[in-house]
């Protein structure tokens, strides 16, 4: 157990076991709470609470004389869900896939003076007019990401919460005449606060990874700065890397990257 995270005990314990079932670890039986609690190094009743949240969400049975077993369901892997991914080629062909396997909610859409950060992001005046969104979306499974969006205003006229609702924001700028170009994007990690910590089904304090994604047009132009924070057990990045370069300096490239669908 690490004291120094802002995280329960059991949280803790409730996060590691649910990675070791999404491996397949424990497809001959999930180790007894006495056995748990010996491992762990905690109380018999904090193992239980980490025990009971797992079996809420439908990773683990338990019953009397039984103990307690893996679930495994069809298309899962360990009894985990599986993340749906897409390939990041071919940007908005990708976005409009996402459109189809998932729904969103619209929690806020409105036109405000860009703060410092948001104006520098899209090279645009401290305070020029930019349409802010923040919208959950989820799958059949629950809430997946929490995202916030900022665009030129003069960019946005021709959409708002209903459009929002019903498409994502690179269609829409696509179908407001906006040519979509390249994308530059870095990924962090970040604890839940209350507010994205009830939207998203979590506990304060959990950890998601959290996106920073900027997208510009063909003719190099930021057209919306995009900040999203997801649930780990539902979404996933994955690469494939090659070595490139002499014997003596050969290096890892990146051939291809997918990410669940967000």
């Amino acid at each position: 157990m690490n004291a120094t995270l802002p995280l329960p005990k059991y949280h803790q314990i409730y996060l590691v076991l649910r990675e070791q079932l999404e491996e397949g670890r424990y497809a001959d039986g999930v180790p007894g709470e006495l056995q748990l609690t010996r491992e762990f190094g905690v109380a018999r009743v904090t193992v239980r609470r980490a025990l009971e949240r797992l079996e809420a969400e439908g990773m683990i049975a338990r019953s009397p004389g039984r103990g307690t077993v893996a679930v495994r369901r069809p298309g899962r892997k360990g009894g985990a869900p599986r993340a749906a991914s897409a390939k990041l080629t071919g940007l908005l062909e990708n976005i409009v896939s996402m459109g189809l396997a998932t729904s969103v909610r619209v929690l806020e859409c409105e036109v405000l003076p860009a703060p410092e950060a948001v104006a520098r992001a899209l090279a645009i005046a401290s305070g020029a007019p930019v349409q802010k969104a923040v919208r959950v979306r989820s799958t059949r499974e629950g809430p997946l990401s929490h995202i916030t969006t900022h665009v030129p205003a003069e960019l946005a006229r021709g959409f708002g919460r209903r459009e929002l609702a019903r498409k994502p924001i690179l269609v829409l700028l696509e179908e407001s005449g906006v040519r979509i170009g390249r994308a530059t994007q870095s990924i962090s990690a970040r604890l839940a606060d209350a507010v994205v910590a009830s939207r998203l089904g979590v506990e304060v304090g959990s950890p998601l990874l959290a996106v920073s994604r900027l997208i510009f047009d063909q003719k190099d132009r930021p057209v919306q700065w995009l900040q999203g924070l997801y649930r780990p057990d539902r979404y996933e990045y994955r690469m494939q890397l090659s070595r490139v370069g002499d014997i003596d300096a050969k290096v890892w490239v990146s051939k291809e990257l997918t990410a669940q669908f967000h």
